[in-house]
């Protein structure tokens, strides 16, 4: 079987190389936008399911795809719009735990299988200095609750419950568990 990822997301494309998979990159194309009320891990479990869907497939390929958020005090963070949008969240963040949510969603020719893992992170009590900060690297734009714990805003991090790469935005022992049936990684 080829596995196909349908993800833009280089840090996505960086995990499953390090645990050994190879595979070929197609972007899934679609709208992230939340629906009115929709929760967090409802949002990524159907965004998943749209992205894999998205993606052509043909006999003998495995589409993975996967979504990621973050939710603090019940409201959905995804990529901010701006560097004023990304401070706006890391105020929000401040002090607080939040959780990450990673849809993934395996096809292939018997079907789907979904899966939603989450972890909860928490943050520092973070100055307007240390925000202006990060928000000037530019690390924020492009990712989830405006932040990528692999990169300056580990500094940030007090606290992780569950698994790491689930936020830097694929859980690596959940796809394995699914790809093992299918696929096996490089030796």
């Amino acid at each position: 079987m080829r596995l196909i990822l349908a993800s833009s997301s280089p840090r996505r494309a960086t995990l499953l190389t390090a645990v050994g998979y190879t595979f070929e990159v197609r972007v899934a194309d679609v709208d992230e936008t939340p629906h009115p009320g929709e929760t967090g891990e409802a949002l990524v479990r159907r965004l998943a399911e749209v992205k894999a869907r998205a993606v052509a497939c043909a006999p003998g390929e495995l589409i993975l795809a996967a979504d990621t958020t973050v939710v603090c005090e019940g409201v959905i963070l995804n990529k901010p719009e701006d560097e004023a949008d990304a401070a706006a969240m890391l105020r929000r963040l401040s002090g607080r735990p939040h959780e990450v949510y990673t849809g993934v969603t395996l096809r292939h020719g018997g079907g789907e299988e979904s899966l939603v893992e989450r972890t909860t992170v928490w943050f520092a009590s973070l100055s307007e200095e240390e925000i202006a900060w990060y928000v000037g690297s530019g690390e924020p734009l492009g990712k989830a609750g405006g932040y990528g714990i692999q990169g300056r805003a580990s500094r940030f991090v007090t606290r992780v419950d569950g698994s790491y790469p689930n936020v830097v935005g694929l859980p690596v022992a959940q796809v394995a568990k699914l790809l093992a049936k299918y696929v096996q990684p490089a030796s």
